[in-house]
């Protein structure tokens, strides 16, 4: 049997930090709690990335809202995407009934039910602050993805994009993009096809029907203005606790390939609003993504590619993804070497190729002479966790048994007029609550075909009547002269670039746009 004085020296040789730390448990050894031997999380090595996972009913959702309330208490805005719908609990105190108080005892833990600064968003609307992003933000390829194209139907919507930034035409929302699509297959095909080459109309064909399904299945709600600026995401709230922004996406659950798509859209907007910031001594934004295997459902290996690369850059930025999911094989093995951090609750071992994962899994993880990794896997009880993370010079601390705390806010959603007290004091809400309809390219085409329909060969007239009567401007030349038309072209003019996402190929708005924003 393994020594509890030399076990409560290495973990605290390993979960001993300089700089500030927070303590989400205390270790184990044979099952029993060793309230000497606390593990801590460094908030100096949190924007390393990290991965908390484990099978259904273990804790591992309960795990990632108690570890956004310890971050919230340093003044780090949380960013919680809630599939299921049952993280909202975090904005009321929690309640200390006998399990807790055992718990907490065990681990000689004072618990204070407390209730956190929180901000509920909504991809819809409805309980919530309103996201929603431009066509033009969104980008030629990521449309293309969600679209399910083809590369020669992909380069046609990127000759879609480049024609609406050379002709100032910006793109708020589909219905833009739809008569974009109808007027370069018909009325303006020779303009087109003078200044950029022939398009096939079954490409155009089958891009409208792709987009039509894209609007069957809601998508309308998810493009146009007013944009959300991801920097409201980065708020404090009047006590100098991090915001915790939710945004509940239970209804992306049935959308893997568009929920994927957004996710990358989000991160490279976050990737392009922020500067560089090195070393912090705590992270500016951490994002918990909860029911990650959505992302990698249906995600193409470019697609997984050009997530991986977002995590790896993301990181100087001060910025740190932690998935959450049931398995750990549900994460790309390239992308799972970018988690620092790693909590691994139970795993169940029903099949073999159950427990071929719990093997894979468990060699995952650093070699310790006190457990037997494979079988304290599925041996874990609810709210115990295997953890390891990197300590401040990148090297991963020693495996930890823990018992983890449990969250002090309310473990269950808020009711229906608890959600509409924190929507009604929320200025994020009234701020995006209008929905505006700009003049963009479906009005700009439109009376620019009326014109032309209504437009008559010109009489004959006196040379002094031709000279005495000023040519009026057409309807295009008089909407793109307007200063509001102007101050939402976005995409247009000179160093068209499309944040990050044009870097990486993805397209995406100007990284030089004052004021930025996502999904």
């Amino acid at each position: 049997m393994a020594d509890k004085n030399t076990f409560i020296s290495d973990i605290k040789n390993a979960y001993s930090f300089k700089g500030e730390s927070v303590q989400i448990g205390a270790a184990m050894l044979n099952g029993e709690v060793i309230p000497d031997a606390g593990i801590f999380l460094p908030l100096k090595t949190m924007n390393r990335h990290g991965l908390i996972a484990g099978a259904t009913g273990t804790g591992k959702t309960k795990t990632l809202q108690m570890i956004s309330e310890f971050l919230s208490d340093a003044s780090v805005p949380v960013l919680l995407l809630d599939i299921k719908g049952d993280l909202s609990g975090i904005a009321a105190a929690g309640t200390l009934n006998d399990k807790v108080k055992e718990r907490y005892a065990k681990m000689n833990l004072t618990y204070t039910p407390t209730s956190f600064p929180a901000e509920l968003l909504s991809l819809t609307g409805k309980n919530g602050v309103h996201l929603r992003a431009t066509v033009s933000e969104f980008g030629p390829v990521l449309l293309s993805k969600i679209l399910g194209l083809n590369d020669t139907q992909g380069g046609v919507v990127a000759l879609i994009f480049k024609y609406c930034d050379d002709s100032k035409l910006p793109l708020l929302d589909l219905k833009d993009f739809i008569k974009v699509l109808q007027y370069i297959g018909d009325e303006g095909k020779a303009e087109i096809e003078k200044q950029y080459g022939k398009i096939s109309t079954t490409s155009t064909g089958t891009i409208l029907r792709k987009v039509i399904e894209l609007q069957q299945q809601g998508a309308d709600i998810f493009f146009g203005e007013k944009s959300f600026e991801v920097e409201d995401l980065m708020r404090t709230s009047i006590d100098g606790r991090g915001m915790i922004n939710i945004l509940r996406v239970a209804d992306l659950q049935d959308k893997p390939k568009m929920f994927s798509t957004f996710m990358l859209q989000m991160l490279a907007e976050l990737y392009a609003i922020s500067p560089e910031e090195g070393d912090l001594d705590k992270p500016k934004l951490v994002m918990f993504i909860d029911e990650a295997h959505l992302i990698f459902q249906e995600a193409s290996s470019e697609l997984t590619q050009q997530i991986e690369t977002i995590i790896k850059l993301i990181r100087s930025k001060g910025i740190g993804i932690y998935f959450c999911t049931q398995n750990p094989m549900d994460v790309p093995a390239s992308i799972l070497g970018q988690l620092g951090l790693k909590i691994q609750h139970a795993l169940r071992a029903f099949t073999a190729a159950d427990r071929k994962v719990i093997k894979q899994t468990a060699e995952n993880y650093p070699e310790t002479a006190y457990y037997k990794t494979e079988d304290l896997i599925t041996q874990l009880g609810i709210g115990e966790a295997l953890v390891t993370l990197l300590n401040e010079k990148g090297i991963p601390t020693a495996l930890a048994h823990t018992m983890l705390c449990s969250p002090r806010s309310r473990m269950d959603v808020l009711s229906g007029s608890e959600i509409d007290d924190i929507n009604n004091h929320s200025k994020l809400v009234a701020k995006y609550r209008e929905t505006i309809d700009s003049n963009s390219a479906y009005e700009i085409l439109t009376a620019k075909l009326e014109e032309a329909a209504q437009k008559e060969p010109p009489a004959e007239t006196s040379t002094s009547a031709s000279k005495s009567t000023k040519e009026e401007p057409s309807a295009l030349e008089k909407v793109a002269n307007n200063t509001i038309v102007k101050s939402m072209l976005r995409t247009a003019g000179n160093g068209i670039v499309r944040g990050l996402l044009g870097a990486l190929g993805l397209g995406g708005r100007s990284s030089s746009k004052k004021s930025k924003s996502w999904f």
